[in-house]
């Protein structure tokens, strides 16, 4: 894997917390947890995902990130063969589902996303992860807080009037939805692909961070019982 910073979001640890060893009986993957984080423009989503990784101990991957990494595979170079395998395999079934658009703007970056996910433990933001993800080893959150919230936060956060951020909340709401929309044929308003929505502004920061890491242990607990064998344990309590 890569350590890199990029944007405003800081990676976590490359190796989080795994509980006590476990014997590897199978060789299903993904082998552990990953969170996708979907976000609504000036929600404090980034902020957020860094809060998450860091109480999880996991890594975290923005935009950005993953962008650079659909272009730049020697990054999974340790990769097991199997993980990759996966991927390709995953990749594949959802272009026969057409669950994704089959255009070359959109598979390197689909491919980063689920090596990224084999071995689990990380928080990917944006890109529509959660889309592409299997539901059952994926905690997928929606972060949303009213607009005018949103525009405050980006006009203090970007130094811009109020007219100026409303705008740029707009532009960025808008580009995020003309990508799940042509990409994944998917609308951001539509609650029912999410596991967890969580408004920003009613919970804070802290708080939305503890609500993932919570789920994310409930997610982990629910798994069937040979993708359990692999998953990792979370720590307790949450500090």
């Amino acid at each position: 894997m890569v350590e890199r910073t990029t944007g405003t979001i800081q990676q976590g640890p490359l190796h989080g917390y795994r509980g006590e060893p476990q014997p590897a009986t199978t060789d299903r993957w993904p082998r552990g947890l990953t969170v996708a984080l979907s976000r609504e423009a000036g929600a404090r989503g980034g902020s957020i995902a860094r809060r998450a990784g860091r109480k999880l101990g996991w890594q975290v991957v923005d935009q950005d990130l993953l962008e650079y990494l659909a272009q730049d595979e020697s990054a999974f170079q340790d990769l097991p063969e199997a993980a990759r395998e996966w991927a390709d395999q995953r990749l594949d079934q959802l272009l026969r589902a057409q669950a994704v658009c089959n255009d070359p703007a959109l598979i390197p970056l689909a491919r980063a996303i689920l090596l990224l996910a084999a071995p689990g433990e990380v928080v990917m933001v944006g890109r529509a992860a959660g889309y592409l993800l299997p539901p059952a080893t994926t905690l997928h959150v929606r972060v949303l807080a009213p607009e005018a919230d949103r525009i405050a936060y980006l006009a203090q956060w970007l130094r811009l009037t109020a007219e100026e951020a409303a705008e740029e909340v707009r532009r960025r709401d808008r580009r995020r939805a003309d990508f799940l929309a042509q990409y994944l044929g998917g609308q951001p308003g539509d609650p029912y692909p999410y596991d967890l929505l969580l408004n920003s502004s009613r919970l804070g920061e802290e708080q939305c961070a503890d609500l993932i890491v919570q789920a994310a242990r409930g997610k982990l607990l629910g798994l069937e019982p040979a993708e359990a064998e692999v998953a990792p344990r979370l720590p307790d309590p949450v500090e």
